[in-house]
């Protein structure tokens, strides 16, 4: 008898998908968290080349299927699909990436673009350019997001004032800033600069 597959333990849905073999070993290296073994920016020493690239083809398809959703569905209707998205996009990369998610009248996604990519501890933003793509999208709101390499959340000054820049500058070409999120570095969060009441 077929054991539904919501029921199935990480273990041996990880077990369908990379073998049992790996499935235990991969979960103990990840300290039991699928968020951290979907994140992980280098093949485990002892895993399989075949191994990395089905969990990198699993992570990928998580990503898409989200970007899909919020493509067909109001995107601040459900902020966890954007976090859980976004969390798979930019964790763990070496350097920040400042991406925008372009938004038409009902906030479904036109786009995500990753607009520039900067060194362990900043990124250069041209507020200009990011006006620019939204004007050639049609886009009427905007989702700003990059991430921490450090895994400190918290909004710096410079990512405070940067959020106020883009607002104003957007404003000017009727978009709107609906939230600017910040990535930790090591894949266990996402901030919402919104709910700090920052946007």
């Amino acid at each position: 008898m077929c054991q539904k597959i919501e029921s199935l333990s990480d273990t041996d849905l990880l077990s369908m998908l990379v073998g049992p073999r790996y499935a235990a070993i991969l979960l103990k290296d990840a300290s039991g968290s699928l968020s951290r073994l979907l994140h992980e920016p280098e093949p485990v020493a002892y895993a399989q080349p075949r191994v990395m690239s089905k969990l990198k083809a699993a992570a990928e398809l998580v990503r898409r299927s989200l970007l899909e959703a919020m493509a067909h569905r109001n995107a601040m209707s459900s902020p966890g699909a954007a976090k859980d998205y976004l969390l798979l996009l930019l964790a763990n990369r070496e350097h920040e990436v400042f991406v925008v998610l372009f938004l038409d009248v009902q906030n479904r996604v036109i786009a995500c673009e990753e607009m520039f990519r900067g060194t362990l501890t900043q990124t250069s933003v041209y507020p200009r350019e990011v006006v620019k793509r939204a004007l050639q999208l049609n886009a009427a709101a905007v989702i700003l997001a990059h991430n921490h390499p450090s895994g400190n959340v918290d909004p710096s000054r410079a990512d405070e004032a940067l959020t106020q820049t883009l607002r104003a500058a957007l404003a000017l070409v009727d978009a709107r800033v609906l939230d600017h999120f910040i990535v930790a570095g090591n894949g266990n969060s996402v901030l919402s600069m919104a709910e700090r009441g920052l946007v």
